[in-house]
């Protein structure tokens, strides 16, 4: 952590002095609501975060070739050495893998049939590494972008929670949609210092689609309830010292109100039986479902976090010994169901054309042959998987030796192996947003960096993925 006399340089650069314990930044109602979680009336407040001052902005180019990002996270690590970075290893791959090379790309067409068809649209980063080997570091790190364990770390906000606020101007007032969504993303990261209103909202999806958007006694006798609720308040918000702070309650019911009794929040969130089974009758294919949905509602939606665990193998990788377990075929048919469906989806719609798709577990696994308990344990080699928004398919960027084991060629300008911040900076130079940013709205006031370290340019976006 940065010493007394560098806290003292951030605050000089931007024009703030110290000051004294009960000068600086305290709980508001907006950081209570934060702390108090994510729910359907909790996760997305409609009022907005104050200009942050900006400082130390670089001149750079964004791509600016997205309005939307779906995250995936492969939380678990997914063995890249059996997915997308095949390496075929006598004696130890399985002949059900079916290893076959399709357009250049060694492919296993028995574990993601159905995405070998999707090829000519996914560029594959093979030269990344992660800084550790530990899952819930790993997990986070790559939700925010930097070492949780980092200064501002514990503060941090998802990547999908500075999106929402970076982009916050640009909602239309009859948005009534959260910027952030997590589907199936229960342990999400949430928005860090940021106000809730820019936090995920979580939601499992499932054919009755969105909960807790209807009233048990009706909608008239809801109405009527929602009605007291402003005559009784009035007061308060109009002609008492506190009308600032219901003021903030107002907007916390306003958003929460936008979603009930809304048919546009209806269609996005329900779905059919029969629209599930095409994406794979799973929660990851519903989840994928309802990305899509939510993304053709065209209701402010900037951000949508998809999460399938289940990759952490260390045994019985190939399901030798429980074939109907989680294995690698098992658990790869889920992925390949349910993402083939999204990608056929959003080209049918057109929504593929800017909506970046990226996808990535926390580390990767072992390569070689398999361990004594016949799996496969932590590894920094990794992958990551761009889609849509312009990017060029059907290719890998970077290389590893034959094993899987270590990057032999990078493919991209810096020369240097792939970081989870360079990811980060990827996904806001396809936004648009100046990845170099500095905002100083932080508790602190130290300076939160979109990017860490961006004024000294050490991370940057991956632009060879439109090249």
């Amino acid at each position: 952590m940065k010493g007394q006399g560098d806290f003292e340089k951030f605050a000089a650069r931007s024009g703030r002095r110290q000051g004294n314990f009960f000068e600086r930044p305290h709980l508001t109602r907006r950081a209570f609501f934060q702390i108090a979680g994510a729910g359907v009336t909790g996760a997305f407040l409609a009022g907005r975060l104050g200009a942050a001052e900006v400082i130390a902005e670089q001149p750079v180019r964004t791509l600016n070739r997205a309005k939307n990002v779906i995250f995936i996270l492969l939380s678990g690590a997914p063995s890249h050495v059996d997915t997308f970075d095949l390496k075929v290893l006598n004696g130890t791959t399985p002949s059900p893998v079916q290893p076959e090379t399709i357009g250049g790309l060694l492919w296993p067409v028995g574990v993601l049939p159905k995405l070998a068809d999707h090829l000519p649209d996914l560029a594959i980063v093979r030269s990344v590494t992660a800084w550790n080997l530990q899952h819930t570091l790993g997990q986070t790190w790559v939700q925010i972008g930097r070492n949780p364990a980092g200064v501002l770390g514990d503060v941090a906000p998802n990547i999908g929670s500075i999106i929402s606020v970076e982009k916050a101007d640009e909602r239309n007032p009859g948005q009534v949609f959260p910027s952030f969504l997590a589907l199936n993303s229960a342990g999400a990261v949430g928005s860090g210092y940021l106000p809730a209103s820019h936090a995920p909202f979580k939601v499992t999806p499932s054919t009755g689609g969105l909960p807790n958007v209807t009233h048990p006694d009706g909608a008239s006798r809801f109405q009527d309830k929602w009605k007291t609720l402003y005559a009784l308040d009035e007061p308060l918000r109009n002609r008492s010292p506190l009308g600032a702070e219901v003021a903030d309650y107002d907007v916390f019911y306003q958003a929460a109100r936008g979603l009930m009794y809304n048919p546009v929040v209806d269609r996005a969130f329900r779905f059919t039986t029969a629209d599930s089974q095409r994406y794979g009758n799973t929660g990851f294919g519903n989840a994928c479902l309802v990305a899509k949905q939510v993304l053709e509602a065209d209701q402010g939606t900037r951000f949508i976090q998809i999460t399938l665990g289940g990759w952490d193998m260390h045994t019985d990788i190939y399901g030798k010994s429980n074939p109907r377990g989680t294995n690698i075929f098992t658990l790869g048919k889920q992925l390949d169901d349910g993402l083939s469906a999204l990608l056929a989806d959003l080209k049918a719609s057109g929504l593929f054309a800017n909506t970046l798709i990226v996808m990535m577990g926390e580390f990767g696994r072992t390569p070689g042959p398999l361990t004594s308990a016949l799996g496969r344990d932590h590894y920094k080699q990794q992958f990551c998987v761009f889609a849509g928004a312009g990017v060029k398919g059907g290719r890998a960027i970077g290389a590893t030796d034959e094993r899987g084991a270590n990057t032999t060629e990078y493919g991209w300008s810096r020369d240097r192996e792939i970081k989870p911040e360079d990811i980060e900076a990827t996904i806001y130079s396809a936004l648009g947003i100046n990845w170099t940013r500095v905002r100083y709205d932080d508790p602190f006031g130290r300076g939160f960096y979109l990017v860490p370290d961006s004024d000294r340019d050490v991370y940057g976006p991956i632009n060879e993925l439109w090249s």
